[in-house]
């Protein structure tokens, strides 16, 4: 995976945050402590009932009541391979019970191309940790009490690093792949006159003709694949 050094694809980067959250929850890793302080000096534009902030890379889960902090959590997001989605989601369903792996607890989130949710785990070990499939998992006893605290529709932002949906790093795709990088590529062939067939995370047909069609007019290699160069072709990134 390439890591980033530039990225001037601003469109998906405010795309992701279209929900009126796109002030609040632009920053980078570099400054937790001035976490509070920016929803503050921006809350115009933060909701005043509860919602979830989720940082993959400080692996943290902060709840909200508009700009007061509630609780926060420490968590486990995903691998590189199985990447925690980012973007602006709600909570959509939630289970309760002995969940196995999951642990008693289970709140499900409205991703568009998988299932992910946010939910205990009984590998506590994993915390603080990129050990997931996706999923952000607390310890058993936070994830019961964050159950009972958010109801369903509450909003959740899962941010990465600071380059939007492509967080820190390139990752190659091919059909088939879901994922952010692939809602980012997306996007940008939609601006650039391709048509996917939908932004939706899921590399299918009409995202791999359009992904054809671009490297062909781009003079690009032949290939379904979203490769280093196919980013830099489609101006998301730069690199050093």
């Amino acid at each position: 995976m390439r890591r980033l050094a530039r990225w001037t694809g601003l469109a998906a980067l405010l795309a992701i945050l279209a929900l009126t959250l796109a002030p609040a929850a632009v920053r980078t890793v570099s400054a937790p402590a001035q976490d509070d302080a920016a929803l503050r000096a921006r809350a115009a534009n933060v909701p005043e009932g509860l919602w979830i902030l989720i940082n993959i890379h400080q692996k943290s889960l902060t709840l909200y009541q508009g700009v007061e902090v509630q609780k926060r959590y420490a968590v486990a997001t995903g691998t590189g391979d199985t990447p925690t989605p980012i973007g602006v989601f709600v909570v959509n369903s939630r289970f309760s019970g002995d969940l196995g792996g999951f642990g008693t607890r289970f709140l499900g989130l409205n991703v568009p191309w998988g299932q992910f949710g946010i939910h205990g785990t009984n590998r506590p070990g994993s915390i603080g940790q990129n050990a997931s499939h996706g999923c952000i998992r607390m310890y058993v006893r936070d994830s019961e009490e964050l159950y009972g605290l958010t109801p369903n529709g509450t909003r959740v932002v899962i941010e990465g690093g600071p380059y939007g949906l492509l967080d820190t790093y390139l990752r190659r795709l091919v059909p088939g792949d879901r994922g952010s990088h692939v809602l980012a590529v997306q996007r940008r062939l939609n601006v650039l006159g391709y048509d996917t067939g939908g932004a939706d995370g899921v590399f299918g047909p009409g995202t791999q003709a359009a992904v054809r069609r671009a490297r062909r007019d781009l003079g690009l290699a032949e290939s379904d694949a979203v490769d280093e160069a196919f980013y830099r072709a489609i101006g998301l990134v730069l690199f050093e």
